[in-house]
């Protein structure tokens, strides 16, 4: 990958991708969270998605996609920890296929340009009808959170282990503030990500030199002032707390388990922490699999994942609600035993397998590649290939492991269960 800085905050990226006949541009504005925008952050791509000032009309945008070949459009915003990230992408056929020799790269980074940059306007503001549209669609989705108890729970169970630290300000806004929010406050915001974000262009298949020229007449005029970013952070170490929430029609209780590593993990640790959580509860080679799944038979489902960003291990189980106190001692106890006891060999090299065709599969795919390079300019320092990630998951050992997970403390479990369930904690 090449990256070089265009302006203060602003860089494009190119990725080599000349084996597929597809090409993909996407802009990423990544800015610190903030609880008083958080609304605002999460109603913007939904506004943004709905055309731009070429071509204000979804019909007509879908029109336009559809003449490029079937070209799609993405916009999307993401949580990355006490961060946020704003995408707009756009993926269709290379140059070299158009049938009568179109400049489809232009045109593709006409449209993705003029979303991020040059959005739908009445009156020097957003459509006021379009996002009352936009606003009824986010409530909603808040409304309906707790249709899903799985994720319901795990979010709940961030709440509590977060409160009001950036890390846990909501990504897809507040319930309570969408019938407030207006239009003025909403491009208000968006005039603030465009000047205080970092933008990060990444081009996949397609010619670099063009869409930097028409990324920087995009950008003319606009005053850049990017603001810091998180950074890695975690937790404090604290008492294990356990709250119980029983709803009617639960059949299948949801326990969410949220370990603390207490102090930032390093982007040196990256490759270890991959290896850690495919052995404890990330694969189905994992001890959370084999042994609380499989042999205990205490829950349907049971996994560990790392948020590096923020030193934060989920675990996520469903289990039956009179086991959930059986579920969660055997879960610690499968940590605990990998802290202290043996370690496998062929455990470990399973999982060390099952990770390095992973990452050998990244390349089969635009958004494989593009996800992963994003990901490593994230996190900072040195940004490594795949390959070169395989390499150092090679040389990870048994003990590196041990010591990683040894850092990880029990801080929160959550358990949503019936009114039957009879728990009076996880």
């Amino acid at each position: 990958m090449e990256r070089i800085m265009l302006a203060p905050g602003v860089y494009l990226n190119t990725i080599e991708a000349q084996k597929f006949n597809r090409c993909r541009i996407s802009l990423h504005f990544r800015f610190p969270a903030s609880r008083a925008r958080a609304t605002a952050h999460a109603l913007l791509p939904l506004v943004l998605d709905r055309g731009y000032a070429d071509c204000p009309d979804m019909t007509e945008l879908s029109r336009r996609l559809a003449a490029l070949y079937g070209a799609d459009l993405s916009v999307n915003l993401i949580a990355n920890g006490a961060d946020r990230i704003l995408s707009v992408s756009i993926s269709g056929i290379r140059d070299a296929f158009a049938l009568d020799g179109e400049d489809l790269t232009a045109q593709y980074a006409a449209i993705a340009l003029g979303v991020a940059f040059r959005p739908y306007l009445v009156d020097g503001c957003f459509d006021t009808e379009a996002v009352e549209i936009e606003k009824d669609k986010l409530k909603k989705r808040l409304q309906a959170e707790i249709n899903d108890k799985r994720l319901y729970c795990i979010r709940q169970a961030r709440r509590k282990f977060y409160g009001d630290a950036p890390e846990g300000i909501e990504r897809d806004g507040y319930l309570e503030e969408v019938p407030g929010l207006t239009p003025a406050e909403l491009y208000e915001a968006y005039q603030e990500i465009l000047r205080t974000a970092t933008l990060d262009v990444m081009v996949l298949g397609a010619d670099p030199a063009a869409i930097c020229v028409q990324l920087e007449q995009a950008m003319a005029g606009i005053e850049r002032a990017p603001a810091a970013l998180a950074g890695f952070t975690a937790q404090p170490r604290a008492l294990p707390r356990h709250f119980v929430e029983k709803l009617p029609g639960v059949t299948q209780a949801k326990l969410c388990m949220l370990f603390t590593s207490a102090a930032p993990l390093e982007v040196e640790e990256i490759d270890v922490c991959r290896l850690a959580m495919s052995l404890f509860g990330g694969s189905d080679r994992s001890r959370l699999f084999l042994n609380v799944r499989e042999k205990q038979s205490l829950c349907y489902y049971c996994g560990s994942s790392l948020q590096s960003a923020v030193g934060c291990m989920t675990v996520d189980s469903g289990v039956e609600p009179d086991k959930a106190e059986e579920a969660q001692a055997a879960i610690l106890a499968e940590l605990d035993r990998l802290c202290a006891g043996p370690i496998e060999e062929e455990e470990l090299e399973d999982c060390r397998r099952g990770l390095l065709n992973g990452l050998e599969s990244l390349a089969d795919s635009l958004s494989g590649l593009e996800n992963w390079y994003y990901m490593e300019i994230c996190r900072g320092g040195e940004v490594r290939t795949p390959a070169q990630s395989a390499a150092r998951l090679r040389a990870v050992t048994r003990e590196q492991v041990r010591a990683l997970l040894a850092r990880f403390s029990f801080s929160v479990a959550y358990l949503v269960t019936s009114p039957e369930g009879g728990a009076d904690h996880a």
